[in-house]
Parts: C-alpha cells; sequence; structure tokens
C-alpha cells in the first residue's frame, strides 16, 4: 500500500474540515443552550393600563412616555 503525501493528494484545492469524532448529545445541547425563542416583554400603559411593546405609542390611547403623541380615533356610530 503507497502512501501520499497530504499536498500531493489535494492538488490545488483545499481539503474539507472533518470531524474527527461524532459529537456527543451533551455537547450538542450544550451548543444549543442559546437557541431557544425567548417570551415576548410585555409592559403596560401608565394610562390605561393596557398592554403595550415595548418602546411603541400605546394603540389604545395614543401616549407615550407620559405624553399624547397620536390623537385617539373616534369611533362613530
Amino acid at each position: 500500500m503507497r502512501r501520499f503525501h497530504p499536498s500531493t493528494v489535494c492538488k490545488g484545492s483545499q481539503a474539507m474540515a472533518v470531524p474527527k469524532r461524532r459529537t456527543s448529545h451533551a455537547r450538542q445541547g450544550n451548543r444549543r443552550s442559546h437557541l431557544h425563542v425567548k417570551p415576548i416583554q410585555i409592559q403596560y400603559c401608565p394610562q390605561c393600563n393596557e398592554p403595550v411593546l415595548p418602546h411603541r405609542v400605546c394603540p389604545n390611547c395614543g401616549y407615550y412616555q407620559g405624553r399624547e403623541v397620536v390623537a385617539p380615533e373616534k369611533e362613530e356610530k
């Protein structure tokens, strides 16, 4: 059996990196530990106490950081 030097086998192209051992379930889980879905952070409007996403105008009353930014739409009957 002939042995080849690594530089002569891959003439011009680069060899791919291949793992020497299989990744265990524990290592795979440790790598994926930060890939979980984070819950949506909900705040409550100080004016009307409705749930509002942070850094957004309240869709119910139109207030943002204690002042009215958007006038609320009046419902017509």
